[in-house]
């Protein structure tokens, strides 16, 4: 499968946009939901992506989008966090109707290798110590991690799965530790929301299982929205699967890369 390309595409300008309402009828928020969209679409430069689309979601526990993969579903996972601004419609995300930078300080994402993938040559210390310099202030001599920064991070995103060695490279970890290694990082400042992909693409369903119960472990704390094409597992503790199959489909903008 080619990869999707994002660079046509209007990202949240997080400096020089302002958070003007886009085109589309407002309406009345249902009180306590997490997300709430009406009639969302999202258009780039090829063309049609996704909507319109009416979406609730309510808050607490893991939220599963069940969709096939592809770049429409990426995008919606973007916009539902913050990070990438609709055409037309109405979201309201944690009460913030249509301001997409106040959604940003409030969510994480992780696992979307549009926004957080990880050189090979980058080692397991290396992405820990930076994710503690960035949360640091600038005047802040932050010190190399050793094991007990790296067990500082990640320890209640990985549960009983085996925290990695302080100078693997990420690259060479089972791909369970790389994908709770990029949630633990994402996730520092444990926000009200947390947005993460790819549970679909592990290829071991053991893995898969113990991703998703890593997730539902963080849902007791925070809301977690994910997106799976599969079925879930009985006794997944997956607090509602929203369907959208047929909603979404790949090639909404397979355009973006054909002939690159």
């Amino acid at each position: 499968m080619s990869e999707t390309n994002f660079e046509d595409y209007e990202f949240e300008d997080f400096e020089t946009s302002d958070d003007a309402e886009p085109e589309g009828a407002r309406w009345e928020r249902c009180p306590g939901s997490l997300v709430s969209a009406r009639n969302i679409e999202l258009h780039g430069p090829w063309g049609h992506v996704f909507g319109p689309l009416d979406l609730d979601i309510d808050e607490g526990g893991v939220t599963v989008l069940a969709a096939q993969a592809g770049a429409a579903r990426t995008a919606l996972l973007m916009a539902l966090c913050g990070r990438m601004r609709l055409t037309r419609g109405v979201l309201s995300i944690l009460g913030f109707e249509n301001q997409p930078r106040k959604v940003l300080a409030h969510s994480a994402i992780a696992c979307l290798n549009e926004l957080d993938d990880v050189l090979p040559s980058v080692t397991v210390r290396d992405l820990v110590t930076e994710q503690k310099r960035w949360n640091s202030p600038w005047y802040r001599f932050v010190p190399r991690v050793d094991a007990g920064g790296v067990a500082d991070m990640c320890e209640e995103v990985f549960g009983d799965v085996p925290l990695p060695r302080l100078n693997a490279f990420v690259d060479d970890l089972p791909e369970i530790q790389q994908l709770l290694l990029r949630v633990a990082v994402a996730n520092t400042h444990r926000p009200p929301l947390l947005v993460v992909g790819r549970v679909d693409r592990i290829a071991d369903d053991e893995e898969r299982a113990t991703m998703l119960d890593r997730l539902v472990e963080l849902g007791e704390r925070q809301s977690v929205i994910t997106a799976d094409v599969n079925p879930l597992p009985p006794g997944s503790g997956v607090r509602a699967v929203v369907d959208l199959q047929g909603l979404l489909g790949p090639g909404d903008i397979g355009v973006l890369t054909e002939g690159r």
